[in-house]
């Protein structure tokens, strides 16, 4: 099987190569390092590329962080959305190697019981498979892959680590056609299987605990140890794994908002009860006391807003929205009515300076919590003028994506994730992270 020019792989991590070597898997006609008038074209390619416009990627990678690095060419998106930028000055040795050909296939060996190849991202090219650590390629690298994982063979479409219990045994899964070779880490044995109710993988990856194979610009959800393929797949890859604004004719729109991978912006309840949760040009809706949503646009109500906010709140039955360092008020109803003389500077509205990263009003409170960074101000919503104090130092991340409050406490989003706290002041004084809860399966109801 060969990895298409314009194949759309999202793998656990990088796969690199340069915009005119995109032959398949057999093409040996490669040239070698290019010079700076071929860079010089490659940073004029950067102004070209455009995720949201049918481009599909070659690989993504997920770092030992969690953020999804998407590769085209040379070139890598960082996160869910922003420009491209050269993706040889993150791992520059690969771009010594083009003679081998375009990376067929990498994951990151994620098994703490194994120190010396823990955290270590294998890219196999060809015949060869290279070994970096936090960015550097591993003495001795490259080398072949039989040397390395003995009994899999070379011109791979896909790996992907599968530990225990996910797999028997801690274990690689490698893809060649619809040739399905599990690698046990410890033993070194190879089990070869076949995953009938699977298309062939140009990628794979593993996300949330669950494991995907990517073919062609769609993916499904399958079982490691069986390749068993459940529920409606497959789907569109850019629906869940990008952050655009318009999408084809076959989109689920709802599903879509509820299960993507994409950070939320903001959420808010209102003080009905009712949920909004913002995400890029989206949004979604819950009413209170339904446990479905629905979702639009945040231009079909919110107009005046556009797209991606900052962080919303609910106070007195208004939203107060915040871009940048702007502040839009909207009165809650059917539809909602933007208040006369807004947006205003958020430094005039709140007394803080643009741009923050979320904030909320607890329920039957009226102060604002405004998150900046690993700062927490409060901002009484009845002073005039409103003065922010500083309240406190959360340190547990570096920063967050979105904050909302509730009956139940304080909720905090991270990336995928939401993290829960009983009250401000609890918030405040932790000091190690609490559980971690999945936004699409715990807060939208999503199968995964």
């Amino acid at each position: 099987m060969k990895l298409l020019s314009q194949t759309l792989c999202l793998c656990l991590v990088l796969a690199l190569s340069h915009a005119h070597h995109h032959a398949g898997h057999q093409d040996g006609g490669h040239e070698g390092h290019e010079g700076h008038e071929g860079h010089d074209h490659a940073h004029h390619a950067a102004v070209l590329l455009d995720r949201c416009k049918g481009l599909e990627m070659d690989a993504v990678a997920v770092t030992e962080e969690g953020q999804p690095y998407f590769f085209k060419g040379d070139h890598v998106f960082k996160g869910f959305h922003g420009k491209a930028e050269l993706s040889n000055q993150s791992f520059a040795e690969l771009d010594d190697h083009h003679h081998l050909g375009h990376v067929d296939a990498a994951f990151l060996m994620h098994f703490p019981d194994k120190p010396t190849e823990h955290d270590h991202i294998f890219f196999m090219l060809d015949t060869k498979v290279f070994s970096y650590y936090k960015h550097k390629l591993e003495m001795g690298f490259p080398k072949d892959i039989s040397e390395v994982f003995p009994g899999i063979p070379d011109h791979l479409d896909a790996a992907v680590v599968c530990p225990a219990p996910d797999c028997e045994e801690d274990s690689v899964i490698f893809f060649k056609g619809d040739e399905i070779y599990h690698y046990n880490v410890k033993t070194k044995k190879v089990e070869e299987k076949k995953f009938e109710g699977m298309p062939n993988c140009t990628s794979a990856f593993r996300f949330m605990e669950h494991y995907y194979c990517f073919h062609g610009h769609q993916f499904s959800k399958f079982d490691p140890k069986t390749g068993e393929v459940h529920g409606r797949y497959p789907k569109e890859a850019r629906d869940y794994f990008m952050k655009c604004s318009k999408f084809g004719d076959t989109t689920d729109h709802i599903e879509r908002e509820r299960c993507s991978r994409v950070h939320l912006d903001a959420i808010t309840s209102d003080d009905a009860g009712n949920i909004y949760a913002f995400r890029g040009h989206h949004f979604l809706e819950q009413d209170a006391g339904n446990d479905t949503w629905a979702a639009d646009t945040i231009e079909s109500e919110f107009k005046e807003l556009h797209s991606e906010v900052d962080a919303v709140f609910s106070y007195e039955n208004h939203l107060y929205m915040i871009k940048d360092d702007k502040v839009y008020v909207y009165k809650v109803g059917e539809p909602h009515t933007h208040l006369d003389g807004y947006p205003k500077p958020l430094k005039e509205v709140l007394g803080v300076e643009g741009p923050i990263d979320a904030a909320f009003v607890c329920q039957d409170h009226h102060i604002a919590h405004v998150i900046k960074g690993q700062t927490v101000y409060d901002v009484d919503l009845k002073a005039s003028p409103r003065v922010p104090v500083k309240e406190g130092t959360f340190t547990l991340f570096d920063k967050v994506d979105a904050g909302m409050c509730g009956p139940e406490g304080v909720k905090v989003f991270k990336g995928n994730h939401y993290f829960h706290f009983q009250s401000m002041k609890i918030m405040l004084m932790a000091r190690a992270i609490p559980a971690e809860h999945k936004t699409a399966l715990e807060l939208f109801g999503c199968d995964h």
